[in-house]
Protein backbone atom coordinates (compact mmCIF):
# COMPACT_ATOMS: atom_id res chain seq x y z
CA UNK A 1 0.00 0.00 0.00
CA UNK A 2 0.83 3.36 -0.88
CA UNK A 3 -0.93 5.18 2.23
CA UNK A 4 -0.46 9.34 1.88
CA UNK A 5 -1.46 12.24 3.83
CA UNK A 6 -3.71 14.13 0.56
CA UNK A 7 -4.48 17.43 0.89
CA UNK A 8 -6.97 18.98 -1.24
CA UNK A 9 -10.03 21.46 -1.38
CA UNK A 10 -13.59 20.04 -2.47
CA UNK A 11 -15.99 22.27 -3.09
CA UNK A 12 -14.13 25.10 -1.20
CA UNK A 13 -13.86 23.12 1.95
CA UNK A 14 -10.05 22.00 2.89
CA UNK A 15 -9.67 18.21 3.51
CA UNK A 16 -6.70 16.36 5.03
CA UNK A 17 -7.37 12.64 4.69
CA UNK A 18 -4.90 9.48 4.73
CA UNK A 19 -5.63 7.66 1.34
CA UNK A 20 -3.77 4.97 -0.73
CA UNK A 21 -2.70 7.16 -3.40
CA UNK A 22 -3.05 4.86 -5.96
CA UNK A 23 -7.21 5.13 -5.17
CA UNK A 24 -9.32 6.92 -7.66
CA UNK A 25 -10.17 10.56 -6.97
CA UNK A 26 -14.10 8.48 -7.94
CA UNK A 27 -13.63 6.08 -5.05
CA UNK A 28 -12.14 9.07 -2.36
CA UNK A 29 -14.42 11.58 -3.79
CA UNK A 30 -17.52 8.60 -2.96
CA UNK A 31 -16.06 6.72 -0.44
CA UNK A 32 -14.18 9.27 2.07
CA UNK A 33 -16.30 12.08 1.60
CA UNK A 34 -19.38 11.05 0.66
CA UNK A 35 -20.14 12.88 -2.49
CA UNK A 36 -22.75 10.64 -4.58
CA UNK A 37 -23.24 12.96 -7.32
CA UNK A 38 -19.67 11.85 -8.64
CA UNK A 39 -21.34 8.41 -10.58
CA UNK A 40 -19.37 5.72 -11.81
CA UNK A 41 -20.21 4.31 -14.96
CA UNK A 42 -17.44 2.73 -17.30
CA UNK A 43 -14.88 3.33 -14.65
CA UNK A 44 -12.54 3.81 -17.82
CA UNK A 45 -13.40 7.34 -19.03
CA UNK A 46 -15.62 6.54 -21.68
CA UNK A 47 -19.19 7.92 -20.57
CA UNK A 48 -18.26 11.16 -18.44
CA UNK A 49 -20.45 10.15 -15.30
CA UNK A 50 -17.74 10.71 -12.76
CA UNK A 51 -17.28 14.02 -14.18
CA UNK A 52 -15.43 16.77 -11.83
CA UNK A 53 -13.94 20.04 -12.26
CA UNK A 54 -10.17 19.56 -10.86
CA UNK A 55 -8.66 23.09 -10.90
CA UNK A 56 -11.06 24.62 -13.38
CA UNK A 57 -11.22 21.37 -16.24
CA UNK A 58 -13.40 18.86 -16.34
CA UNK A 59 -11.74 15.54 -15.71
CA UNK A 60 -13.00 11.91 -15.75
CA UNK A 61 -12.27 11.22 -11.55
CA UNK A 62 -12.53 7.50 -12.22
CA UNK A 63 -8.92 8.26 -14.50
CA UNK A 64 -7.54 10.58 -11.41
CA UNK A 65 -5.24 8.68 -8.92
CA UNK A 66 -5.78 10.45 -6.03
CA UNK A 67 -2.13 11.09 -5.42
CA UNK A 68 -2.50 13.43 -8.28
CA UNK A 69 -4.95 16.15 -6.30
CA UNK A 70 -2.27 16.81 -4.12
CA UNK A 71 -2.92 20.64 -2.97
CA UNK A 72 -5.50 20.72 -5.98
CA UNK A 73 -9.31 22.34 -6.20
CA UNK A 74 -11.97 20.17 -6.95
CA UNK A 75 -15.27 20.94 -7.67
CA UNK A 76 -18.24 18.62 -7.85
CA UNK A 77 -22.06 18.51 -8.34
CA UNK A 78 -22.48 19.33 -4.81
CA UNK A 79 -20.50 22.31 -4.59
CA UNK A 80 -22.38 24.65 -7.54
CA UNK A 81 -23.70 27.52 -6.13
CA UNK A 82 -26.97 28.53 -6.13
CA UNK A 83 -28.06 32.29 -7.33
CA UNK A 84 -28.38 32.83 -3.42
CA UNK A 85 -24.17 32.00 -3.15
CA UNK A 86 -25.30 28.74 -1.07
CA UNK A 87 -24.37 25.29 -2.35
CA UNK A 88 -26.88 22.85 -3.64
CA UNK A 89 -26.78 20.75 -0.50
CA UNK A 90 -28.85 17.64 0.86
CA UNK A 91 -30.37 20.03 3.13
CA UNK A 92 -31.80 21.93 0.06
CA UNK A 93 -33.24 18.84 -1.29
CA UNK A 94 -37.06 18.27 -1.98
CA UNK A 95 -39.41 16.06 -2.44
CA UNK A 96 -40.53 15.07 -5.90
CA UNK A 97 -42.53 17.24 -7.42
CA UNK A 98 -42.26 20.03 -4.94
CA UNK A 99 -40.43 23.20 -5.67
CA UNK A 100 -36.82 24.67 -4.80
CA UNK A 101 -36.27 27.43 -2.86
CA UNK A 102 -35.37 30.22 -5.21
CA UNK A 103 -31.90 30.93 -5.66
CA UNK A 104 -30.53 26.73 -4.20
CA UNK A 105 -29.79 25.45 -7.71
CA UNK A 106 -27.11 26.88 -10.36
CA UNK A 107 -28.69 28.26 -13.17
CA UNK A 108 -27.26 25.64 -14.92
CA UNK A 109 -29.40 23.25 -12.71
CA UNK A 110 -32.60 24.80 -12.82
CA UNK A 111 -31.99 25.23 -17.09
CA UNK A 112 -31.41 21.53 -17.08
CA UNK A 113 -34.59 21.39 -15.08
CA UNK A 114 -36.44 23.97 -17.51
CA UNK A 115 -35.31 22.37 -20.69
CA UNK A 116 -36.37 18.83 -19.51
CA UNK A 117 -32.65 17.73 -19.99
CA UNK A 118 -32.88 15.40 -16.79
CA UNK A 119 -34.31 12.27 -17.93
CA UNK A 120 -33.34 9.02 -15.94
CA UNK A 121 -30.40 12.13 -14.22
CA UNK A 122 -27.46 9.22 -13.71
CA UNK A 123 -25.42 11.71 -16.43
CA UNK A 124 -26.61 14.22 -15.19
CA UNK A 125 -23.96 15.68 -12.65
CA UNK A 126 -20.88 15.29 -15.17
CA UNK A 127 -22.56 16.90 -18.24
CA UNK A 128 -23.71 19.80 -15.68
CA UNK A 129 -20.10 19.71 -14.49
CA UNK A 130 -18.42 19.82 -18.09
CA UNK A 131 -21.38 22.61 -18.88
CA UNK A 132 -19.87 24.36 -16.12
CA UNK A 133 -16.57 24.31 -17.36
CA UNK A 134 -17.14 25.22 -20.81
CA UNK A 135 -19.18 28.18 -19.78
CA UNK A 136 -16.78 29.37 -17.03
CA UNK A 137 -14.14 29.51 -20.08
CA UNK A 138 -16.63 31.13 -23.12
CA UNK A 139 -19.76 32.16 -21.71
CA UNK A 140 -21.05 32.25 -24.66
CA UNK A 141 -20.69 29.21 -26.93
CA UNK A 142 -22.24 28.60 -30.14
CA UNK A 143 -23.97 24.69 -30.69
CA UNK A 144 -20.73 23.46 -32.22
CA UNK A 145 -18.84 24.12 -28.87
CA UNK A 146 -21.43 23.21 -26.54
CA UNK A 147 -21.40 19.81 -28.55
CA UNK A 148 -17.53 19.39 -28.42
CA UNK A 149 -17.50 20.21 -24.18
CA UNK A 150 -20.12 17.52 -24.09
CA UNK A 151 -18.68 15.17 -26.11
CA UNK A 152 -16.98 12.96 -23.67
CA UNK A 153 -20.59 12.27 -21.43
CA UNK A 154 -22.73 9.70 -22.88
CA UNK A 155 -26.66 9.97 -21.78
CA UNK A 156 -28.53 7.06 -22.67
CA UNK A 157 -32.39 8.71 -22.25
CA UNK A 158 -32.35 12.52 -23.55
CA UNK A 159 -31.33 12.44 -27.04
CA UNK A 160 -29.05 15.37 -26.56
CA UNK A 161 -31.30 18.08 -27.65
CA UNK A 162 -32.78 19.30 -24.41
CA UNK A 163 -29.35 19.49 -22.67
CA UNK A 164 -28.10 21.47 -25.50
CA UNK A 165 -30.90 23.69 -25.27
CA UNK A 166 -30.35 23.40 -21.53
CA UNK A 167 -26.94 24.59 -21.89
CA UNK A 168 -28.06 27.45 -24.49
CA UNK A 169 -30.60 28.65 -21.47
CA UNK A 170 -28.00 28.85 -18.86
CA UNK A 171 -25.53 30.68 -21.14
CA UNK A 172 -27.99 33.05 -21.98
CA UNK A 173 -29.52 33.00 -18.26
CA UNK A 174 -25.66 34.45 -16.69
CA UNK A 175 -25.05 36.81 -19.54
CA UNK A 176 -28.78 38.62 -18.75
Amino acid sequence: MNKIELKFRVNNREHSIIVDGNRRLLDVLREDLNLMGVKEGCGVGECGACTVILNGKSVNSCLILAGQVQGCEIITIEGLKGKNGEPHTEDTLHPKGTSHPKGTLHPLQQAFIDAGAVQCGFCTPGIILSAFALLAENPNPGENEIKEALSGNLCRCTGYKQIIEAVKLASKEQSD
